[in-house]
């Protein structure tokens, strides 16, 4: 028999295993893998304000943006997976991303990411995905608390 406890450890690595197939799909500039991991009728909003609506669109925006600019690598914290319902989910991460050509982060292109993930039969697809840059005007010190906090996770990602 499955606990409660159990069940919500297996869903949040669920919810957590879609989000970093995500930043994987991103940092090999896959757009076919990156759509497929939204629900069909999705939206995504862009680090410019972007927006793209339904799986078709957001494979057209990104495949749009790998054929134009070499990207960089997402580093990423999850800072919380909340649950709203029973296959509803809230992910918060903050991300760093290094620059294509690069080793380190970027701190002016650093952003906070939501998706809202919804469980659609043995699935977790993304229904929202919202990436906004972390510019925390006005507050230096937070810019540079969150590149500490990535730079490490950089590191030890390398270190892996």
């Amino acid at each position: 028999m499955t606990t409660t406890t159990e069940k919500i450890g297996t869903e949040e690595k669920a919810v957590r295993l879609v989000y970093q197939h995500l930043l994987q799909a991103w940092n090999n500039m896959n757009a076919k893998e990156y759509a497929g991991l939204f629900a069909k009728d999705a939206n995504l909003i862009g680090f410019d304000g972007s927006l793209a609506n339904g799986r078709e669109e957001i494979l057209a925006h990104l495949s749009g943006v790998f054929d134009n600019h070499k990207t960089g690598k997402y580093v990423s914290l999850v800072r919380e997976v909340r649950f709203l319902d029973t296959g509803i989910a809230i992910l918060r991460a903050a991300v760093g991303m290094v620059p294509a050509g690069q080793k380190d982060i970027n701190p002016a292109i650093n952003a906070i990411q939501t998706a809202v993930l919804e469980k659609q039969g043995d699935k977790y697809r993304i229904a929202l995905f919202q990436n906004t840059p972390a510019a925390f005007h006005g507050r230096p010190e937070e810019v540079e608390k969150l590149t500490a906090e990535l730079r490490k996770e950089l590191e030890q990602a390398l270190d892996a």
